[in-house]
């Protein structure tokens, strides 16, 4: 059970003076793990004893084992400050890392080969993997056409399923927090008999299964809030692949575009 869950379960088993210092925990969730237990016994105007008797009465040894808490909340993409102000290098050596490992994954090639090859391609997203799918159909639109992305706000995928058959490529882009519904989809995606490319970070390895071509990602989370700098980059790698794949007709559809915005003047 999270924290907060634990204080509503023992809140009226506690005392007055614990009942201040759960208060002030909920209060600080967001940065709790950014103070010490003797800043937030004065915080709470409770004695450091109470304080560590609310710990143990929570199910926890001491404040550093609230901290794992903390971060193990963390991990499953459940937004929460745990370790103070960012350190720059490091945060800029982990981004790194990340994105070095997306772009060096050894099956960019070949869902590239599939997206170029494709009769249609619908890319799908929720929620933060939205924005991920959407530029990836914006990329792939300008190297070859019928690139469909979904759902579009407010609507449902049934309808973008429908038709789509073997010559076909669905991307599902995957990651971590996805919609319940997720599964399912996969599974009717298959079922059109398209060629399914899963896109997710490694939690999204219990879909794999369900898809042709398991593409992981990884996502850079030390800060409160999940950077998609690394899929932003695989998005780039994998399109300028597709690219390349096309072949004289890319080149030929990215002037054609070109020449389009030139005479609608569309750009500046």
């Amino acid at each position: 059970m999270r924290i907060d869950e634990r204080i509503a379960e023992r809140h009226d088993a506690l005392s007055p003076q614990e009942r201040r210092a759960a208060a002030t925990l909920l209060e600080h969730l967001d940065d709790l793990a950014t103070y010490r237990a003797a800043e937030l016994a004065d915080l709470a105007g409770v004695s450091r004893a109470t304080m560590s008797r609310l710990f143990r009465s929570l199910g926890f040894e001491d404040f550093d084992e609230v901290r794992e808490h903390l971060r193990a909340l963390r991990g499953t993409g459940e937004p929460r400050r745990v370790d103070g102000a960012p350190n720059t290098e490091a945060l800029a050596a982990l981004e790194q890392a990340a994105i070095l490992r997306a772009i060096e994954h050894p099956k960019i090639l070949e869902v590239a080969g599939l997206l170029a090859l494709a009769r249609r391609v619908l890319v799908v997203g929720w929620r933060n993997s939205y924005p991920v799918a959407l530029h990836l159909r914006e990329q792939l639109v300008q190297a070859r056409g019928d690139v469909m992305v979904g759902p579009f706000p407010g609507q449902t995928t049934g309808e973008e399923l429908a038709g789509l058959g073997p010559e076909d490529v669905i991307v599902a882009i995957g990651f971590r927090r996805r919609p319940k519904l997720f599964g399912d989809f996969l599974t009717e995606a298959g079922a059109t008999g398209a060629t399914v490319v899963l896109v997710g970070d490694p939690t999204a390895v219990a879909h794999a299964s369900q898809a042709s071509v398991w593409l992981e990602c990884p996502l850079q989370h030390s800060l409160a809030f999940d950077s998609y700098a690394a899929p932003m980059a695989l998005v780039s790698v994998l399109s300028d692949a597709v690219l390349g794949a096309c072949g004289r007709a890319g080149g030929k559809r990215v002037r054609s575009i070109t020449e389009t915005y030139e005479r609608m003047g569309e750009m500046e």
